[in-house]
């Protein structure tokens, strides 16, 4: 059976995959990961392709073992992994509270490489691997401080590891959107204290997600960025030191945009 697996799927840039994946590979089940059943459940009603509700915690390890026990009896093929389970915290580092500090850690970086490694064994030539990871990756970035080095994590471990499958022929990705209106906000603002405020770009999921599946179908690249001023972004801080990248950002944050009306409202 032919499977795609995509984590985070009960809302923003996770279930928009969902939604989209359909017009880059025909599989004939897609298993949907997340803590929240309920808004994995809704998925049924939107796309046309069997979906298995899968509801996990991913930040812990009993989610791994049940999720190794279903890939050992289904034996699927899985043409696509879309791992986009993820959160982030804003603030001065003494805001966010420890858990969530590690939280982001086991969420953002170890979940990420467990699910690949569950994942890889039942993948052949021709599948897909997309790492949601973000423009964060790219620079040191103070107020988003855990958040930023757990996505540098991800871009790093994505091209080294596309480069090792190359001869598989199972090509690994990482997305890097910048600002991307989502539920991501709700948890981010909660411990923010006014420290990031500045939100140059703003942009919508469904057409980030377009982009990467694009990429990653039609392109050879290792790594995907959407929108110009974000590319522009990317190239500049390849360039400039980062003692200067940082000074950049921390000015911005004193001239607050669009910064109001982030939040959305949470699927149950």
């Amino acid at each position: 059976m032919n499977i795609a697996i995509v984590t985070g799927a009960s809302s923003g840039m996770g279930r928009e995959f969902v939604l989209q994946l359909g017009s880059f590979v025909s599989v004939e089940e897609i298993w949907v990961i997340a803590r929240r059943a309920e808004a994995l459940e809704s998925l049924k009603q939107e796309v046309s392709t069997p979906i298995r509700v899968i509801p996990l915690d991913l930040c812990e390890n009993e989610s791994f073992d049940a999720i190794k026990s279903l890939l050992l009896e289904e034996k699927p093929n899985v043409k696509l992994l879309v791992n986009a389970a993820g959160f982030g915290k804003f603030g001065n580092y003494d805001n966010v509270p420890l858990i969530d500090d590690r939280r982001m850690i086991q969420l953002n970086c170890t979940a990420l490489v467990m699910m690949t490694r569950l994942v890889l064994p039942y993948m052949t030539s021709g599948s897909h691997i997309l790492q949601l990871d973000s423009l964060s990756a790219f620079q040191p970035v103070p107020y988003i401080t855990t958040y930023g080095a757990t996505k540098a994590f991800v871009l790093s471990y994505s091209r080294a590891m596309n480069r090792e499958l190359r001869h598989a022929g199972i090509r690994m990705m990482a997305m890097n959107p910048g600002w991307v209106k989502t539920e991501f906000f709700n948890h981010a603002l909660t411990s923010n204290d006014g420290k990031v405020s500045y939100y140059n770009h703003l942009y919508e999921a469904k057409d980030v997600v377009a982009t990467g599946l694009k990429d990653l179908y039609k392109t050879k690249k290792d790594y995907s960025v959407h929108g110009l001023p974000i590319k522009l972004q990317v190239m500049a801080v390849k360039l400039l030191p980062h003692s200067m990248v940082m000074n950049t950002w921390i000015g911005q944050q004193r001239k607050a945009k669009n910064n109001t009306h982030l939040t959305t409202e949470e699927r149950k």
